[in-house]
């Protein structure tokens, strides 16, 4: 696909995949430019770092340079004057997956991180695993792991890792991005009802992971979380084989978990990382690999030099003895799967939780119950101002004033502001030494976590 193609414009340069995929091109000599509505850290600075132009805003003159091919972000839609300009001009086009899945994955052993929560951990660890034990796989990651300089790397392996979403690949083209990565080998940690401006109902999603399962061949492997209900009803398959694992009698890998050390049938690992969460994602990880041939000894070498990933409960500084950390938990249940894993690691100092509600669910009323429950570990909350509230129907939006009542009524010290100076300045008078600050979002946040840190220290 990219045989005799010198120059590539990205629409929607600053997802994190994107951005990986741009970097990783432009060190194989593809002249390289982009744009995005949005350009803030890290992956505006990851750009930077490259060398790699973004123009902010998006217009047609950023066309100009006749790219050869343009690569349509999924969040673009129509009316973006970028993506007009190459319907019009019949440029030649196409969306991240499939240039993904014909120029890089066609041909490889491809292994699919799936599930609503912990792909981006997962396919960072099982890289890593990789890595650490000389078999240089490609990967494709959904953020900047810190043992790598990249969230993507394209190598001469037989071996592709990729994070598999199940968000829709672009607006002319609404399969689930999943489905165009070829699996031979296929991860489905977890399943829940989210990314309500596309689907309707967990049916839906259900539907959208049995096309995915369905392109497993018959000599690959299906590994899945036995103990999720949402998931037990896309198992009764027969075309591929299938390993579960879980805390259930039903799992092929069973585990007792105590803090961040778990065992498999009498063998003991520890993982750097903290909550029930990030332990069923290493035992995903472990599953993979020893299919892959890798040894136990091999797996927990890796995982005792694995760094994590850049927003993924990553510490961003600290400043007057208070903490303060980022992740991109957005949805109830990695929320409160977040907040549980930084009592474990913070035990006996007080959990602040602020929270920008800026995903297309958490933005929506769909979530209004299940949000204030997600916050039962968090000492303080600070509810931010619901992002671009204005294109929500007002029948569908998310209520902050009752989530913040309904916080308030299970014991939390909780609040909403307007905006982020609002909530430096409140949790900078109220913030104590020894306290954590956890801020929660998908997105840039204003720059909320400099800005905090900066106030501290005044």
């Amino acid at each position: 696909m990219l045989s005799n193609i010198q120059s590539i414009h990205f629409i929607g340069i600053c997802g994190t995949a994107m951005a990986s995929v741009a970097a990783a091109l432009q060190e194989r000599g593809v002249r390289v430019t982009g744009s995005d509505a949005n350009v803030y850290p890290p992956m505006s600075t990851f750009l930077a770092e490259r060398g790699i132009e973004v123009r902010e805003g998006y217009r047609e003159e950023n066309l100009s340079d006749a790219p050869e091919l343009v690569v349509i972000g999924n969040a673009i839609s129509r009316g973006n004057p970028e993506a007009e300009a190459v319907l019009e001009r019949k440029l030649r086009y196409c969306s991240l997956p499939e240039l993904l899945k014909e120029t890089f994955i066609r041909g490889k052993r491809s292994i699919v991180i799936a599930g609503t929560h912990g792909k981006t951990t997962t396919t960072a660890l099982l890289s890593w695993v990789f890595e650490h034990n000389g078999l240089n796989p490609s990967y494709l990651i959904g953020g900047i792991p810190n043992n790598f300089s990249q969230g993507a790397r394209f190598t001469d392996s037989e071996w592709f890792i990729i994070e598999g979403d199940e968000y829709d690949t672009a607006f002319f083209d609404k399969r689930s991005k999943f489905v165009h990565y070829l699996p031979e080998v296929a991860v489905l940690n977890n399943l829940e009802f989210d990314h309500a401006d596309i689907f309707e109902d967990l049916a839906q999603i259900q539907k959208s992971f049995r096309h995915f399962i369905n392109l497993i061949p018959r000599n690959g492997l299906l590994i899945a979380n036995g103990d999720d209900a949402n998931i037990a009803p896309l198992l009764e398959i027969d075309h591929c084989p299938i390993q579960r694992f879980g805390l259930g009698d039903a799992a092929d890998l069973r585990f007792t978990v105590e803090g961040s050390r778990f065992s498999i049938g009498g063998t003991e690992f520890a993982l750097p990382l903290f909550g029930e969460l990030n332990v069923r994602n290493a035992l995903a990880v472990i599953a993979v690999a020893r299919h892959c041939g890798l040894s136990d000894a091999q797996i927990q070498s890796a995982f005792d030099s694995f760094e994590g990933i850049k927003r993924r409960m990553e510490v961003r500084g600290e400043a007057r003895g208070v903490t303060v950390i980022d992740d991109f938990a957005h949805h109830p249940t990695a929320i409160r799967e977040t907040l549980k894993a930084l009592k474990a690691r913070f035990p006996n100092r007080r959990i602040w939780a602020v929270f920008e509600p800026r995903s297309n669910s958490t933005r929506r009323s769909v979530f209004q119950d299940d949000l204030a429950a997600a916050f039962g570990d968090a000492d303080c909350v600070v509810v931010a101002q619901v992002a671009r509230l204005e294109q929500i129907p007002e029948t569908e939006r998310l209520d902050a004033k009752r989530l913040l009542a309904d916080i308030q009524a299970l014991g939390a010290d909780a609040a909403y502001l307007p905006d982020v100076d609002a909530i430096v300045n409140h949790v900078t008078a109220k913030a104590a030494v020894g306290d954590v600050v956890c801020v929660l979002s998908n997105g840039g946040f204003g720059g909320i976590h400099e800005k905090l840190l900066s106030a501290l220290r005044g």
